[in-house]
């Protein structure tokens, strides 16, 4: 009898140890996507009184004092999603999708540093107004992004254009010398929406980060041509020719899980 008890006490312990070295989430979040993605993010500062106005009552800007991010209020993301699939492994809706977001970095009511979602461009009709409620549809949108190599340096240039029917926009245009880049661990961020803020994703993210240009640290400036339009419709207020361009991040490539509670 003794026996049969400890091996059964054996098998409890095994199975509770085997769900305490799970992952917190897995248990705990419901997986939406996952998607492989080439980014290129700007950091910015736009008017404080402005942004505010984007922000739900009790949010506050979340800015840095210091590092590369230093002064950003808001950033600027352009996200070629190379590949979408769902929880099964197949591809989600058209299964690629290329849009740009604007993203505050916050703190919440209870202070708490998250990203708020304020908005964004999207070409796919069916990601609008999307998971946050706020992406606009870009009923003209282009995008075209091109290596060189040779017997110098690889030079990337990416153009990128988002309009939306109600006079919203969003483009860029750069031209830079690709370096080497850092990768960075996977980590768990969560992005709020500005228009619904009881509502977030998880995104487990995985990336390899190149910073080509930066008002704080400095680096090598590899930007070799560069510029950036936004404004119009609800956006006229953000970017009224004051913003101040803080940091070029090319983000080669980044894969990330995508989950709700």
């Amino acid at each position: 009898m003794s026996r049969t008890i400890s091996l059964r006490a054996i098998r409890v312990l095994f199975a509770i140890g085997a769900i305490a070295g799970l992952p917190r989430y897995a248990s705990a979040q419901t997986m939406v996507e996952s998607s492989s993605e080439a980014r290129f993010q700007l950091d910015l500062h736009v008017p404080d009184a402005v942004l505010m106005s984007f922000l739900p009552p009790g949010w506050t800007p979340n800015i840095a004092a210091q590092g590369a991010a230093k002064d950003a209020n808001l950033r600027a993301v352009f996200i070629d999603r190379v590949t979408i699939n769902g929880p099964d492994g197949k591809p989600a809706g058209k299964g690629s999708n290329r849009l740009v977001y604007l993203v505050a970095p916050v703190k919440d009511p209870t202070g708490t540093n998250v990203q708020l979602v304020i908005g964004g461009l999207t070409e796919d009709p069916a990601d609008a107004p999307g998971p946050f409620g706020n992406y606009l549809l870009a009923t003209t949108h282009t995008m075209q992004r091109s290596t060189s190599s040779g017997t110098g340096p690889i030079i990337d240039s990416q153009d990128w254009f988002f309009s939306a029917a109600t006079g919203e926009r969003l483009e860029m245009h750069i031209k830079y010398e690709r370096g080497v880049a850092n990768k960075g661990n996977p980590a768990d961020t969560k992005f709020y929406s500005a228009k619904n803020p009881g509502f977030y994703q998880i995104s487990r993210q995985e990336q390899v980060l190149d910073i080509l240009r930066n008002a704080t640290t400095n680096p090598p400036d590899r930007v070799k041509e560069f510029s950036f339009k936004a404004g119009g419709g609800s956006y006229s207020k953000l970017f009224n020719g004051t913003e101040k361009f803080l940091s070029w991040d090319n983000i080669l490539w980044i894969n990330r899980s995508i989950s709700v509670p």
